[in-house]
């Protein structure tokens, strides 16, 4: 046995890992009302991956965006009349009662475990932020299944998949973000997302 595979035996010895999977919905894919550039094919490659490596994690959780109708969610949606800064203000997007907050039909959910929902009335960007169906947050989902490490993907590089894994790495989980699973906004912007986060000691790995 090589070195590596060694290495490779004891990580999955000790590891507990899950797969969160950040905000692929409709409204943050070609079409939608903040939509990236080739957010369709990172959810049918998500689907792909889920297909042939389901089996590798404890749990496979998938977050959205939640935002309540007929509400500015706590001033995250930009005033009736006023341009969204796209800093701290967005176009309305993810409304829980209209089609934007869907799943992107790219994504196939056989294989999701759990769902969380975030930004219910509030800004959100991390799915650490969000709860499950039985009204747990992330972080006491995953204790929940002894997870120690986590693979992260989704959209968009640059904003939620950012915040989830800083957020993780606060939380002394292990983190790879998956390379070719994930898309953002802007090129440049997600170029710095990503070396922020291998600056907090984020792998980025080959899925």
């Amino acid at each position: 046995m090589t070195a590596s595979q060694t290495d490779q035996s004891v990580e999955q010895a000790t590891a507990r890992r899950a797969l969160i999977v950040v905000d692929v919905q409709q409204d943050f894919v070609e079409g939608g009302s903040l939509g990236v550039a080739g957010g369709r094919d990172v959810a049918a490659r998500i689907s792909e991956h889920l297909a042939g490596h389901a089996a590798d994690y404890a749990t496979v959780v998938a977050s959205r965006d939640w935002h309540d109708p007929h509400s500015d969610n706590g001033g995250h949606f930009a005033a009736p009349g006023e341009e969204p800064d796209y800093v701290a203000t967005w176009p309305q997007h993810c409304v829980s009662d209209g089609p934007g907050s869907d799943y992107a039909p790219e994504l196939v959910l056989d294989l999701v475990s759990h769902h969380v929902r975030k930004g219910q009335g509030a800004p959100a960007y991390s799915a650490f932020e969000g709860v499950d169906e039985d009204g747990r947050p992330l972080a006491e989902l995953l204790t929940s299944y002894g997870v120690t490490d986590v693979d992260v993907v989704g959209i968009a590089t640059d904003y939620c998949v950012l915040q989830t894994v800083l957020d993780a790495r606060r939380r002394d989980l292990g983190v790879r973000l998956l390379d070719g699973l994930h898309a953002g906004v802007a090129p440049a912007s997600s170029e710095t997302a990503v070396a922020t986060m291998r600056e907090s000691g984020v792998e980025v790995v080959a899925p």
